[in-house]
């Protein structure tokens, strides 16, 4: 049986984060420790699923997961492999227009700019955004935002696709459409990491799961018996 590739290595990290009490100064030893202990692997094709209650860090280990954020403690290692998070709440530049965020954003996933300029129209088409798209991004409703990150992620096509609770977005035939359009991606072989809440969507689409609990890991494995602990906490 051939051996399953490694694209993610992540050993006992931790991320710590100060509390300021004003713009200048931060509070004497108030620190808060966001992930404490976290290890797993992720390999190439799985669908790993990820799953902890409100707090318990999941949101901080994708941004370590797409290079964002770098551990304090513990390791992180990619071994080469091309990122995307898709979230409600992952940012673009505001004053830029949504065609030059498509841009930035298709190179900063390592696509050259003739690449990416030519996924254009297939972008602007699929995100239905039309003449909004050379309107500067800070005129963008969340959902308006949302449509774009998403579309540019399911036109970029990176090695591994980090989902944060985002599996349909906007109205509810957009919904429709990005949500086929990412279980497609899910059960074609591209490697996903997924974080919900919704038991029924891990246990669908997910290979395998992660349980964290306060930042640390508590169970790498089978679906159903990671979902059985994050009842039971």
């Amino acid at each position: 049986m051939k051996e399953k590739k490694i694209l993610l290595n992540i050993k006992n990290a931790g991320i710590c984060f100060k509390r300021k009490r004003s713009l200048h100064r931060f509070k004497k030893n108030n620190t808060f420790w966001a992930l404490k202990d976290i290890t797993f692997d992720v390999y190439e094709g799985e669908v790993l699923g990820i799953i902890g209650k409100n707090g318990a860090g999941k949101s901080t280990l994708l941004s370590m997961l797409n290079g964002i954020i770098a551990p304090d403690t513990g390791s992180f290692t990619n071994f080469g492999a091309r990122t995307s998070l898709l979230s409600l709440s992952a940012g673009m530049v505001g004053h830029l227009s949504g065609r030059k965020n498509i841009i930035l954003n298709g190179m900063l996933l390592g696509l050259s700019k003739p690449e990416i300029i030519a996924k254009i129209p297939e972008i602007i088409d699929f995100s239905e955004l039309d003449d909004f798209i050379d309107e500067p991004i800070n005129t963008y409703s969340s959902g308006m935002k949302a449509r774009l990150g998403f579309s540019v992620a399911a036109y970029v096509n990176p090695n591994i696709i980090l989902v944060d609770e985002v599996l349909g977005v906007g109205d509810r035939s957009f919904k429709q459409k990005s949500s086929k359009v990412m279980k497609e991606k899910i059960k074609s072989g591209k490697t996903v990491i997924l974080v919900s809440h919704n038991e029924d969507t891990i246990k669908e689409l997910c290979t395998r799961c992660v349980y964290i609990n306060k930042g640390r890991t508590e169970y790498v494995g089978e679906v159903d018996q990671a979902l059985q602990r994050y009842r039971g906490k």
